[in-house]
């Protein structure tokens, strides 16, 4: 456009203004005459309340602060949150960013536009799936792929290939580069959810955006105020977070537990001692505390208690400190350096740990009790469970928890712990320890030069094997053959030797009540082909060292160490918690440990008088 024309344009745009007034405008008589509004329209909204999670992004993204999360009297699961989205339409502009960005896809806009009301407060609305005037209006505008604000893909984060990671127990995940580990915290959306799901309540979204500022420093000074253990939890964490990361519903949720990993690869460990002295000591106690057991309860008590200013004494049985972390997860998924780590932050505190020391034949209970102002129990479940059918007593047939120990002894250099190596294997369990015993076996397999010939069977279903699916596809991926939804019958022997696993159908493994009550097919019966049988169907406990007198005032419901919510039993001196109390996981044990340290250091100054 020339400049003649611009200035043609701007001089005679008064005289266009002035031969539109007598123009007749468009005009709807409103309320008496309704006019339907385009397909896309943005109108009031409808939300799905079966299927928001009270996540608040909607929320967060409004640029006119129209929305406010509002308490609602419902009931959830953990993973949800009991409010709603309420939204302001005197602030609204309709831009549908809060449509758009929503992670469940609960919230939508609908074709109804108009809302006549004397009352103000009626423009504040909690919508649910009515709408506003609660006659379930046709939608507008929903979120499409042109729309889409939330990034519903992992970083894709570098591993070995399977032929390749089975040659050997290297640490097969190789972890986030840096760039990688901001643009996974950058899919974030500060929701919170995690942190409920979180058994030690993790302030997860704080680490995650100290990673997105890249300061390394603040976000492991955020991960040591809840847990003493994050080398091992970056590792081999059940990540109930995960499961319910607001951007799951709709995508792959944010790989928590690889940030925390990534987080502390990042520094070493003289500094994040530092990070953990710094940590904020609530009481500055002086009491004497014993634990028995070095494992994740015991170990995340210590620290804990240190911080609290108490002097702590581990007692572990074994040679080194970590009992199932150490003993039981296989090389490849938790290095030793990474434990070690761990422990080494712990121990600065000043926690003494004294291994090969077993409290019940090295020293009793009552001993510590006289020698100490109080005794915490983190004992693990290291007794296998055995399926009892027959044959399992015979001399083929091992257990699974003293295989992985004995593995883990020979790769650490002790040549008089090394197993034998079948030339087939059946393992019966389809848990993480079946998995990780059919993983390391395989390995060992390579290792000798033999092929790969490990099979896996178990009651449940392919779909409801309880291992994490990661363990199952890497598992196959490694040559591992999977026989789902057969129960054993008997092992079968040859000569003298075990030659298979003779199998039954399994049609179902709980009943309607959802008790484990598993039926079985007796007519579909097959053999399963092998030479070493390795039952893992489950961990028990020992209490071995505890006498009797100890046994008599302390309830056990199932076999597990009956606790308050300060990790208290029945004898108030003595605490418990871990695997003993809520069952084999590293994270419980965490937060078992940090609630017991709580519990005791009131136990101290209020019985002890410290």
């Amino acid at each position: 456009m020339s400049v003649y024309d611009g200035f043609k344009k701007t001089f005679w745009g008064p005289t266009v203004a002035w031969k539109r007034l007598f123009t007749k405008p468009v005009t709807i008589k409103v309320p008496r005459v309704y006019r339907e509004a385009a397909e896309r329209y943005r109108g009031f909204h409808v939300n799905d309340w079966d299927k928001c999670s009270g996540c608040g992004t909607c929320a967060k993204i409004c640029p006119t602060e129209a929305i406010k999360m509002a308490p609602v009297d419902i009931t959830v699961d953990i993973g949800k949150k009991a409010q709603r989205p309420a939204i302001d339409y005197g602030r609204c502009s309709f831009c549908g960013m809060c449509v758009d960005i929503c992670t469940t896809g609960s919230l939508n806009m609908t074709r109804e536009y108009i809302h006549i009301s004397e009352d103000p407060d009626s423009f504040f609305f909690l919508p649910d799936e009515t709408g506003i005037h609660h006659d379930t209006p046709p939608i507008g505008y929903s979120r499409d792929e042109n729309s889409e604000l939330l990034d519903l893909e992992r970083v894709e984060m570098e591993e070995l290939p399977g032929v390749e990671r089975v040659q050997s127990f290297i640490e097969f995940v190789k972890g986030f580069s840096r760039e990688q580990a901001i643009a996974e915290a950058a899919r974030c959306v500060d929701c919170e959810l995690c942190i409920d799901a979180c058994p030690a309540k993790m302030d997860i979204p704080r680490y995650i955006e100290s990673i997105f500022k890249n300061d390394i420093k603040e976000g492991v000074e955020w991960i040591y105020r809840t847990n003493p253990l994050p080398s091992v939890c970056g590792r081999v964490c059940t990540h109930k977070c995960e499961t319910v990361c607001s951007i799951g519903n709709r995508g792959e949720p944010v790989a928590i537990r690889w940030l925390k990993r990534y987080l502390m690869d990042q520094e070493e460990t003289e500094d994040v001692i530092k990070y953990a002295k710094k940590q904020e000591i609530v009481k500055k106690g002086s009491g004497r505390v014993a634990i028995v057991g070095g494992g994740p309860a015991g170990l995340s008590a210590a620290y804990y208690l240190s911080l609290m200013g108490h002097s702590v004494t581990v007692y572990e049985s074994k040679e080194h400190a970590g009992g199932v972390m150490r003993y039981g997860i296989p090389r490849y998924r938790l290095p030793d350096e990474a434990l070690d780590a761990d422990i080494k932050v712990i121990e600065a505190l000043g926690v003494k740990i004294e291994c090969g020391k077993t409290v019940g034949r090295d020293i009793t209970i009552e001993h510590l009790h006289e020698k100490f102002d109080a005794v915490f129990l983190g004992t693990g479940f290291m007794k296998g469970r055995s399926t009892g059918v027959k044959g399992a007593d015979s001399e083929g047939v091992l257990m699974a928890m003293p295989l992985l120990e004995s593995i883990r002894d020979y790769l650490r250099g002790d040549s008089s712990k090394k197993p034998e190596v079948p030339e087939s294997l059946v393992v019966i369990g389809g848990g993480n320890v079946a998995m990780d015993v059919a993983r390391s076996v395989a390995r060992l397999q390579k290792m000798e030069g033999m092929p790969v010939d490990v099979k896996v069977t178990c009651l449940e279903s392919s779909d409801e094997m309880p291992a994490d699916l990661e363990e199952i596809v890497e598992g196959r991926e490694e040559g591992i053959e999977y026989f789902p939804s057969r129960g054993p019958k008997e092992v079968i022997l040859k000569d003298g030797k075990v030659s298979g696993l003779s199998t039954i159908a399994c049609t179902a493994v709980f009943d309607g009540d959802g008790r484990f009550n598993p039926r079985f097919d007796e007519s579909d019966e097959s053999m399963i082909e092998g030479r070493m049988i390795v039952e893992a169907i489950g961990q028990a406990p020992d209490y071995d060292y505890l006498p009797e007198s100890i046994r008599e005032k302390v309830q056990f419901i199932r076999g597990r160490i009956l606790v308050n919510e300060k990790g208290q039993t029945d004898l108030p001196w003595l605490f418990a918690g871990g695997d003993i109390v809520n069952g084999p996981d590293i994270i419980h044990g965490v937060a078992d440990g940090h609630k017991a340290a709580v519990g005791i250091d009131e136990y101290l100054i209020r019985e002890v008088k410290l």
